[in-house]
């Protein structure tokens, strides 16, 4: 257990979840961007708030631990870590955080603020909670931003690299192997929020469109395990989410077509968007394929950001 008042840093990644085909089951974390947080536990007085939350960025996101995503996630894990002490362990948490992921961007800020504090708490109490343990927690952060509790960002956030969400009642998380893969993503300058982009979804397939789903689903992961690229990118197709949530996005069919002219295995929405991934087998093609994405948002004259960049492995990473 570190000991009180010890600041340490944590480097909490951006994620692409839903992997076009794999909506809220399948996601992965990238090295660029990520979060910056600092953390320190005290002990507290039964009448003192139990989190505090100090922003060091410009977004202005809620201070109340109850409305912020990463207080509703370490309330969880407080809860569950004062039932394993029988309530004699009263202590709390002071965590700073650096928002470089911008909200509603659709690469995963609010699993990267949720993810990062579950993370850097449990480092703070010796580790004694799974990595499963601190999905469950971080959803609970999920909810807060979307309304729904979901893992397809929690997961790859914590474990690192590929990962599958096999049930969110019972959780089951599975950790999917990956070949070496360049990731471009782009970032037009709307917001897309969340809960806005799940509202407009249909409740209902019909079921030819769900048997290919699933194809794409299982090829798109023996492709992955196979690391047999041409069966990815052949997988990478959304026939139920993407053609509705693509309508908010401007420019989407055009960019991913030209993506994959230049070479892109294929890609899509990150998670409900406005941000689009393209996945490249070498750095080269997804440098390509980034002047592609420039080009385009430039010709019609809207804001972006672009980063190409690669699969990160390690998830949430401490630095004392």
């Amino acid at each position: 257990m570190v000991p009180a008042n010890q600041w340490i840093k944590i480097k909490a990644p951006a994620t692409v979840a839903n992997m076009v085909c794999g909506f809220d089951i399948l996601g992965f974390a990238v090295n660029n961007p990520y979060d910056e947080m600092e953390m320190r536990w005290m002990e507290r007085n039964s009448n003192e708030p139990s989190i505090t939350i100090i922003n060091i960025d410009t977004y202005q996101l809620p201070t109340d631990p109850e409305k912020n995503v990463a207080g509703a996630a370490l309330y969880a894990l407080l809860e569950e870590y004062e039932a394993l002490k029988n309530g004699n362990a009263k202590i709390k948490f002071e965590i700073k955080i650096n928002k470089l992921i911008k909200p509603g961007s659709g690469v995963g800020s609010s699993a990267a603020s949720s993810a990062g504090a579950v993370v850097g708490a449990n480092y703070l109490l010796g580790n004694i909670f799974s990595k499963d343990d601190l999905v469950r927690f971080a959803m609970n952060g999920e909810k807060i931003a979307s309304g729904v509790k979901h893992a397809d960002n929690i997961a790859p956030c914590i474990f690192g690299g590929v990962t599958l969400v096999r049930s969110i009642f019972p959780l089951e998380i599975v950790a999917l192997p990956s070949p070496q893969l360049h990731v471009t993503i782009v970032h037009p300058q709307i917001e897309v929020r969340t809960s806005d982009a799940r509202s407009i979804l249909r409740q209902q397939v019909q079921l030819k469109d769900a048997i290919k789903q699933w194809g794409n689903i299982a090829g798109l992961v023996a492709g992955l395990m196979k690391s047999d690229y041409d069966l990815i990118g052949r997988s990478l197709e959304d026939v139920i989410i993407e053609p509705v949530r693509s309508i908010l996005i401007p420019g989407f069919d055009e960019l991913k077509l030209r993506c994959k002219q230049a070479g892109a295995l294929g890609g899509g929405i990150s998670g409900s968007g406005p941000s689009i991934f393209m996945l490249s087998k070498t750095k080269d093609i997804a440098e390509a394929v980034e002047k592609e994405m420039n080009q385009l948002y430039e010709s019609i004259g809207l804001p972006h950001h672009t980063y190409v960049t690669t699969i990160n492995q390690a998830g949430v990473e401490i630095t004392e």
